[in-house]
């Protein structure tokens, strides 16, 4: 799926050299010179995120910003701003702006934070249904079963309550999407949903993230920011991974969820917030804080209400359904037709532990796909693509830390010998299958993107059984 961007500048040079970089990077850029004719064809249009300079003839950022957050409180909007404007883009976040940058900007940091926006574009807008039976290729929480038919019944009975909710269940089971549907189902459901993963963020850098920083408050601190509480005032905050967050930040954590207010690194202004929090962890916090790694109060201010997410192990009939339904949605982001998968491909496949859950069906899922050619899907196509995997076959296989973790487990023990071959091969094919999806389909863009010719990219996806892609001379 492209990502569209609307870029309002009325400098005509940046403009076109904005345009340049975006479209190179693969989005979809419409330009417009004026702040009147950007809302105009923001109201005609469907964006992903808008990209603003602050000054703008027709109609201003801050009145721009302020129209466009009450009309579209979805879209995400980026500020470019001049030296000296820094307290104006402020004004404009407590509009409603997603965030701003400050001219002259590096590139990319622009495309990343573009790709962030968008993202968050995609989680407030994209519907999530519960309980789908349907093979639409929809986001959804799937599943007919007794388990899953609880979790629904819980978002049902929680999603407009102005409570805090903490998500429980191992890697892999789909907990940012019932965050994602607590919050389509609250009546904050207009506001924004900001999601940040405490795992994924350096830990010397998980507190600026939150909750903002001042210019100067530690090298590299240039210019003021603001964090995830204040972008997703007046909405919500998804914290997934809450059980990795360190001592320091817990503590200011505390203090929002009692108070509502915080205060940026290095800054003495107090903050006031109207955010609702919804956590999520893989983690056994109870033994950590008997361990004296999590705060107990911290965990009961957390711990409201909870919902308990199962593992695909404990809900094997689901399995068949997930299938269908992984299957319909990446033949649609391929461009290609659904294959048939035979009743006895399917046993095999439900009869698998997946360890991984969901995101690890889904992965094999989407390489049969690839493999497929349009074929039809039988046993052997399964236990040839259940053999080959690599990143799979280890619990909790998250990252290559993770995987190397397993593997060399493994080989301590004496059950392989081959530990570096099998990190390096499965490092290789996630990367190449990621890469792939992420362009859908398009090896010239997914080449660059890697550093490989576009010779030796489809030599390596012929040897890891990948598809060779649908749109290879785009």
């Amino acid at each position: 799926m492209t990502t569209k961007i609307l870029l309002i500048e009325d400098d005509a040079g940046l403009a076109a050299n904005l345009r340049d970089v975006l479209v190179d990077e693969g989005l979809t850029v419409t330009l417009c010179s004026r702040g009147d004719e950007g809302l105009r064809r923001a109201g005609q249009e469907e964006f992903d995120v808008v990209l603003t300079d602050l000054r703008l003839p027709g109609l201003g950022g801050l009145e721009l910003v302020r129209r466009l957050h009450e009309s579209h409180p979805r879209l995400p909007v980026l500020l470019m701003t001049a030296h000296g404007t820094i307290e104006t883009a402020i004004e404009a976040t407590k509009l409603g702006a997603y965030d701003y940058l400050q001219k002259p900007f590096e590139m990319l940091e622009l495309i990343g934070l573009l790709h962030r926006a968008a993202g968050a574009s995609r989680l407030m807008r994209e519907p999530v249904a519960l309980a789908a039976e349907t093979s639409s290729g929809g986001t959804a929480l799937v599943g007919t079963s007794r388990a899953m038919q609880d979790v629904c019944k819980d978002i049902g009975r929680v999603a407009a309550k102005p409570v805090t909710v903490l998500i429980r269940g191992e890697t892999g089971t789909g907990k940012e999407l019932i965050a994602r549907a607590l919050y389509q189902h609250s009546d904050r459901a207009k506001a924004a949903f900001i999601a940040i993963n405490c795992a994924a963020v350096p830990e010397n850098l998980l507190e600026s993230e939150l909750f903002g920083h001042e210019r100067g408050s530690f090298t590299g601190a240039d210019q003021r920011r603001i964090g995830r509480f204040e972008q997703a005032n007046k909405g919500t905050l998804f914290l997934d991974e809450i059980g990795d967050l360190p001592a320091q930040t817990q503590v200011k954590l505390l203090r929002v969820l009692q108070q509502q207010t915080f205060q940026r690194v290095g800054g003495s202004e107090t903050i006031t917030v109207n955010v609702r929090v919804i956590a999520a962890t893989h983690r056994d916090l109870e033994g950590m804080i008997r361990a004296g790694r999590f705060r107990e109060d911290l965990f009961h201010r957390l711990n409201v209400v909870t919902i308990p997410v199962p593992p695909l192990r404990e809900r094997r009939e689901d399995i068949p359904v997930l299938v269908h339904h992984f299957l319909a949605k990446y033949a649609a982001e391929f461009g290609i037709g659904v294959p048939v998968i035979s009743t006895d491909a399917l046993a095999v496949l439900q009869a698998e532990p997946w360890p991984g859950n969901i995101r690890e069906l889904e992965n094999a899922t989407r390489r049969l796909l690839l493999a497929a050619r349009g074929m039809s899907l039988g046993v052997d196509s399964v236990r040839e693509m259940l053999g080959a995997r690599t990143i799979e076959k280890t619990p909790a296989a998250d990252s290559l830390s993770a995987l190397a973790s397993a593997l060399l487990a493994r080989a301590q023990r004496g059950e392989l010998h081959d530990a570096h071959a099998q990190i390096m091969a499965g490092a290789e094919l996630e990367v190449l299958a990621q890469a792939i999806l992420l362009a859908e389909g398009n090896q010239a863009k997914a080449a660059r993107w890697l550093g490989l010719s576009r010779f030796t990219l489809r030599e390596k996806l012929k040897q890891l059984g990948l598809h060779p892609g649908l749109q290879d001379e785009l």
